[in-house]
């Protein structure tokens, strides 16, 4: 597959311009239209940006099933205006990222995905933004408050590797399990926070769960699955 095209937009957000990266697949008639994608980046004030491999390795999956992905920075990272904001401000953000989006393709389904501090404000994005399908990655619900969220409506889908020193997985899976609409809950056998080494198995289960030919199975939480198969590729750090 080509690289995608790669823009770089400015786009109005509550405390100024957030910067962002769109990236439309290269290939002439294989980009979807009916959908688009955004992307969430892990905690602002530890060295997360649009740039990091998990946040890439999601748009890139996105762009793979011909779906435009917009990578951002949250306020106060690169070129992004405004301070951090605990999550608040911070899915303020994500929204406006998501208007943009349906403004740029009128009429478009969104899938909304985030890792860590990412994926928390993915999930307490998704009532307003209302996206088709939500993927979260080692959702950082131990560091934003999510008192108060609602469950996601759509399909949803949580990745968690079970050697995480970050986010304890325990508490994502108790977390999960009280969620009155039940994610697809999978577990990647000593993958730890950051998926070193493990971004073509997380790559794959994103596939799977995105993609048109899915036959999801529910697994129940807690429950440990074998390791997923998948093709290696290049990692980006």
């Amino acid at each position: 597959m080509k690289p995608p095209r790669a823009e770089r937009v400015r786009i109005a957000g509550p405390t100024g311009d957030i910067e962002a990266l769109v990236e439309t697949p290269a290939e002439d008639g294989t980009t979807d239209g009916a959908r688009f994608g955004v992307a969430c980046h892990p905690h602002p004030l530890y060295g997360g940006t649009l740039d990091n491999k998990v946040v890439y390795t999601l748009a890139r999956a996105f762009v793979e099933l011909g779906v435009p992905a917009i990578r951002f920075n949250f306020r106060g990272v690169g070129a992004s205006a405004g301070s951090y904001d605990g999550g608040r401000g911070e899915t303020a953000d994500a929204l406006a990222v998501v208007e943009y989006g349906r403004q740029r393709w009128p009429g478009a389904s969104l899938w909304l995905a985030g890792f860590s501090f990412g994926g928390a404000v993915a999930v307490g994005a998704a009532a307003q933004a209302r996206p088709e399908k939500l993927v979260t990655v080692a959702p950082g619900i131990t560091r934003v408050a999510m008192d108060g969220v609602d469950s996601p409506a759509c399909p949803w889908l949580i990745v968690q590797g079970d050697a995480d020193d970050v986010i304890e997985p325990a508490a994502v899976l108790e977390w999960a399990g009280r969620q009155s609409r039940a994610p697809d809950v999978r577990l990647l056998p000593g993958a730890g926070h950051f998926f070193h080494g493990r971004l073509h198995e997380l790559r794959a289960v994103v596939l799977e769960f995105l993609g048109p030919q899915k036959n999801p199975v529910q697994l129940q939480v807690g429950e440990r699955p074998e390791a997923v198969p998948g093709t290696r590729g290049q990692e980006r750090s």
